[in-house]
């Protein structure tokens, strides 16, 4: 991971409150076809961030650790989920027992892992037949205003129509991991003004850029809301999000 890389992963502790705000849930149909290919209930929900997939999973019934690396993001988990046990770990050293899990999903966050050490210690961990399923919550970039947002955010390839092959490659070149199968979900979700900002500020390109500029894209964001047809005069409007999933299963 290069420095740029390590400083936008490092970058959520501090806007860990707003990505608590403003960040999207997961549809429980997406989680339950991830885990349901497993042996059993027991599910690690891996860099878990605020929590935001770890209470879609308690919700169905599964018997749910949390493992997140950053401090702020555990604080904001365990203010939002209590009682699910929540770890300090990375990817690359989980800090749980061998083959001691029956699924391990990762929601927004494989792409900061070091894939082939990530997938050797997810595959330590799981038990044999056991499920690697990857979520990421995408923007539907076929809807008109997806355009100038994403110019905006300066990360156009956060959209469903980049994403056919996410994490394919990684998954099928390693030994323990076979049967790749992908779904995707529709999940859009309410929102405002404000929570777009909120929600942009959550994110690591923008966290990372100087005050001047950080705020100069919240101004542009806001513009884009009062001047773009399908968004102007309305409090509130449709975020077009799709959960995009990929599970494998351990040999």
């Amino acid at each position: 991971m290069d420095e740029q890389h390590l400083r936008q992963a490092r970058s959520f502790d501090a806007v860990a409150v707003e990505y608590e705000r403003a960040r999207p849930s997961y549809p429980p149909e997406a989680a339950r076809w991830l885990v349901e290919a497993g042996p059993g209930l027991r599910v690690i929900d891996l860099a878990a961030g605020t929590g935001k997939l770890t209470r879609v999973l308690a919700g169905l019934g599964y018997d749910v650790t949390a493992v997140e690396p950053l401090a702020g993001m555990r604080e904001q988990l365990e203010a939002a989920v209590p009682g699910i046990p929540v770890l300090e770990g990375t990817a690359e050293a989980i800090p749980v027992a061998d083959a001691s899990a029956d699924a391990v999903l990762v929601g927004q966050a494989f792409h900061w892992f070091d894939a082939p050490a990530a997938l050797d210690e997810i595959g330590r961990v799981l038990r044999p037949g056991g499920v690697l399923g990857l979520l990421w919550n995408l923007r539907d970039d076929s809807v008109d205003w997806m355009q100038p947002l994403n110019q905006l955010l300066r990360r156009p390839g956060d959209v469903v129509s980049m994403s056919r092959d996410l994490a394919r490659e990684e998954a099928e070149g390693h030994s323990l991991f076979s049967g790749i199968e992908r779904r995707e979900f529709p999940n859009p979700l309410p929102y405002t003004p404000e929570l777009l900002v909120t929600w942009a500020r959550s994110t690591s390109r923008i966290a990372v850029l100087p005050d001047a500029d950080r705020e100069q894209v919240v101004a542009d964001i806001l513009e884009l809301t009062r001047t773009h047809p399908d968004l102007r005069g309305r409090e509130t409007f449709e975020l077009p999000l799709v959960t995009v999933c990929v599970r494998a299963r351990r040999a």
